[in-house]
């Protein structure tokens, strides 16, 4: 078992990752102070069918417990189903001693910990990753819903109490949820580690070497890099906004498919191709990054996308002002930058990337 300390100004909490780590969760819960009267499971019922057996098994005779689930799937990181949520917390009678356990991919930990940070203005609660992905969005703090108009554009930054990550859930992954959870580890490499990314070029050929002592050390160094930054930028004031590197388009791509057809990571994949074509200095990186993905099956960038619509919603991304489109660009690896762009100069850049792409 890997043991990381996450150090943030606001809070300090544990990462426990490797095989069957979820007895853990009785542990963490015991040293909370003041101890939890309830606790309320939040899934989506894919993984309920799964794994929410493992998880009331750690909580029998320790701790009274409910479970709320939703649909799997990001279109389900919604108003309707937030609401649904603090309306049973209430139902059941939560209090501010009260913890809620986010068991589940990205989706489900954005939603969980955002009900969690705005029930009786804050209450406590614990990531169960049960995805690749969310070694990414379990770690730092950033909850929230998404908005027709834009993805993760309404939340709280709340961060958990823990993080327990066992990779023995991540044995029932599907193919196009490893390839969209290993985006975000190639997204940390590339903003922060070079020796890291030819690590991951060089050993990960394939979706089957992305398992044993190859995916515990993809997790970890993507959780450290994940730690680097966010203890020196807890609230996106400034070096957290690199790690949006691929995002600006890759969020764009979700909103115009309305969240389906392609994975978040297999999206943010594509934007990092089109953020490397933006500068001389990394276009034959990118062109090598656009093969190795295709290599490794990734989904290509959906076909008749409207650049109109989607410059509109890079418009709207969170780094945007006044109009600009700040873009996370690399000037090599481990070095990004942020540029902005005018809405015209970046809609030309896109239609031609899209035409070649």
């Amino acid at each position: 078992m890997e043991q990381i300390t996450i150090k943030t100004p606001s809070k300090t909490y544990p990462v426990y990752l490797g095989e069957k780590v979820i007895p853990k969760l009785g542990e963490v819960l015991q040293s909370l102070d003041p101890a939890p009267k309830n606790v309320l499971i939040i899934t989506d019922h894919h993984v309920g069918e799964l794994y929410l057996n493992d998880i009331q098994s750690e909580l029998d005779e320790k701790v009274s417990y409910e479970t709320f689930q939703i649909e799997p799937g990001d279109s389900q990181k919604s108003f309707d189903n937030y609401y649904a949520c603090q309306s049973f917390a209430l139902e059941i009678g939560l209090d501010r001693s009260s913890v809620i356990l986010a068991l589940g991919g990205g989706m489900i930990g954005d939603i969980a910990g955002f009900v969690a940070g705005t029930y009786m203005r804050g209450i406590r609660f614990i990531q169960i990753p049960t995805t690749i992905l969310a070694h990414d969005s379990a770690v730092g703090g950033k909850t929230g819903i998404n908005h027709p108009e834009g993805k993760n554009m309404i939340g709280v930054f709340h961060q958990p109490e823990a993080v327990i990550y066992s990779t023995d859930f991540l044995s029932t992954l599907p193919e196009n949820e490893i390839r969209s959870g290993f985006a975000e580890v190639i997204k940390h490499a590339l903003i922060a580690d070079p020796s890291f990314y030819d690590y991951l070029n060089n050993n990960i050929k394939s979706l089957t070497d992305l398992k044993g002592e190859h995916l515990l050390n993809c997790l970890t160094r993507g959780i450290e890099i994940k730690n680097e930054v966010v203890s020196q930028d807890e609230r996106e004031k400034g070096i957290r906004a690199f790690l949006n590197f691929g995002h600006t388009l890759g969020h764009a791509i979700e909103g115009e498919r309305q969240y389906k057809g392609i994975t978040h990571g297999e999206a943010v994949a594509r934007g990092m191709v089109f953020a490397l074509s933006l500068n001389k200095k990394t276009v034959q990186l990118g062109n090598d990054l656009k093969s190795w993905l295709n290599d490794l099956g990734f989904a290509p960038i959906p076909k008749n996308l409207s650049v109109p619509s989607l410059i509109n919603r890079m418009k709207k991304d969170k780094k945007a002002a006044g109009g600009t489109i700040n873009m996370v660009l690399l000037e090599q690896i481990g070095q990004p930058t942020i540029t902005p762009y005018q809405a015209n100069d970046l809609e030309k850049k896109l239609t031609q990337f899209l035409e070649e792409n």
